[in-house]
């Protein structure tokens, strides 16, 4: 199973996230979307998989600074636009487990169920 965890290095959600796969021996790649960005493809992949909503991080900061006109009416389209521009605003961690399977955000009962070995 090839496993990819999509974040920002120094957030502490993904911190866990990596301490959780080391700890169970579960090997990874990581792309910090921060430093290297995030192309449309994988974006709209995940908000095929998981919608719009669930990708789009309105919890942080970076959203929240955001002007009332930018955060009101939101569509997936405009969504996007908005991860791509600041990838801060991408939910964190998003893992990606193989076979176009991803998950948002963490939580280790799911990582454990989704990641089971055997």
């Amino acid at each position: 199973m090839t496993v990819t965890i999509y974040g920002i290095k120094n957030c502490d959600t993904m911190k866990k996230a990596f301490a959780w796969l080391s700890g169970h021996g579960v090997s990874y790649d990581f792309h910090d979307y921060k430093a290297a960005g995030i192309d449309r493809a994988h974006l709209q992949a995940w908000c095929r998989a998981l919608g719009w909503e669930t990708v789009l991080n309105r919890a942080g900061t970076t959203f929240r600074k955001l002007p009332d006109a930018d955060r009101e009416g939101l569509t997936e389209a405009r969504a996007i636009a908005l991860m791509i521009a600041q990838p801060a605003m991408i939910k964190r961690p998003m893992l990606d487990y193989g076979g176009g399977r991803v998950m948002a955000g963490f939580k280790p009962e799911l990582y454990a169920a989704a990641l089971k070995k055997g």
